[in-house]
């Protein structure tokens, strides 16, 4: 999950909340029954995994959550439950969700297992995709059945991410004995498993995060180019090309590159340089940092002498060499947009 789709860490609540019921001390060792959840950290992820599990007819008891948006996301995805305090939602549910930013679950996991909210044979879920068990540990060791899943996509917070979800892959890492709950919650959000062992979740989450967020950055910046050069739409120009191009490297991997780097046109990549320095310098590092990359990779399948990629290796040194330090462009943001 690059990423980067977590509310806030919880905190003291700053308003008053309804009560919320008490999970019952032995809950029933059914496998159909349905689940009662409780979510810690209502932001992007929290509030739609759980609005989704919800709608697979489990009952989502309580939602802890503190920004204007978080509260907002409890009302709208859903209506209806109840917002609590951690403690409280820990307190009132049989399976509790922990959707916190990956640099807080640590504390928030030691703070709920601390003040007793925590109780064997429950199930404790962290939705990290860095993190394993380990973080886990200060719920184990107070009984509770722990497991990691993390669900492979993006996420706006908003209910076009409730039919997303399906067929989206769960980095799933549990001992046996909770493989048949990840099984539930997987069906549940209309997902499928995928085993990552305890010590390659933090490379799992690399390659997720390499893959969407820098995609992102790498689009936008795209986009500022072509914004630049005059297009009027920039989005609809790419929209084709990069549907094509993402489609045929997911199939094809190395094979499906294309342009001047793999045909070793040093003329046509020394004037992208030189047309981006005098028009769009910020986009410049990037630039050069995945046409290197990309030289790299060409060369490694033979597909670029190594003459010319020596030629383009040169002209991107002297690029970046004699490039002046620029300020990103503006980013325009749509209506709505939180940031």
């Amino acid at each position: 999950m690059v990423t980067p789709a977590h509310s806030p860490a919880p905190g003291p609540d700053p308003t008053p909340v309804a009560p919320v019921a008490p999970a019952p001390r032995h809950p029933a060792a059914s496998t159909t029954a349905p689940l009662r959840i409780g979510v810690v950290g209502a932001g992007r992820v929290g509030a739609v995994l759980a609005a989704r599990l919800r709608s697979a007819g489990h009952e989502v008891v309580a939602a802890a959550g503190e920004s204007s948006a978080s509260l907002e996301r409890i009302a709208t995805l859903l209506p209806g439950v109840a917002g609590a305090k951690p403690t409280a939602v820990a307190r009132a549910c049989d399976v509790l969700l922990l959707t916190v930013p990956d640099d807080m679950l640590d504390n928030v996991v030691s703070m709920l297992a601390a003040s007793g909210a925590l109780r064997p044979g429950q199930h404790v879920v962290h939705t990290s995709g860095r993190h394993g068990l380990a973080v886990l540990a200060p719920a184990e060791r107070v009984g509770a059945r722990v497991l990691a899943l993390h669900p492979a996509m993006t996420f706006t917070g908003t209910a076009v991410d409730l039919e997303r979800l399906s067929g989206c892959v769960l980095g799933v890492t549990a001992a046996p004995a909770e493989r048949a709950m990840a099984e539930r919650l997987a069906a549940g959000l209309g997902g499928r498993l995928m085993s990552v062992p305890e010590e390659m979740r933090t490379l799992y989450h690399a390659g997720l995060a390499h893959g969407a967020n820098h995609l992102v950055t790498l689009v936008s910046e795209a986009m500022e180019m072509l914004a630049a050069a005059g297009a009027d739409d920039p989005a609809g120009t790419l929209r084709p090309l990069l549907t094509a191009a993402l489609d045929n490297a997911l199939d094809r991997g190395d094979a499906a590159l294309t342009g001047p780097i793999v045909r070793g046109d040093v003329g046509t990549v020394q004037a992208h340089l030189e047309d981006l320095a005098a028009n769009a310098a910020h986009t410049l590092p990037s630039y050069v940092a995945m046409a290197r990359a990309t030289l790299d990779r060409a060369v490694a399948d033979a597909r670029l002498l190594p003459l010319r990629a020596v030629k383009i290796t040169r002209a991107l040194d002297a690029a970046l060499a004699g490039a002046p330090h620029a300020e990103p462009a503006p980013r325009r943001h749509r209506a709505g947009d939180p940031r």
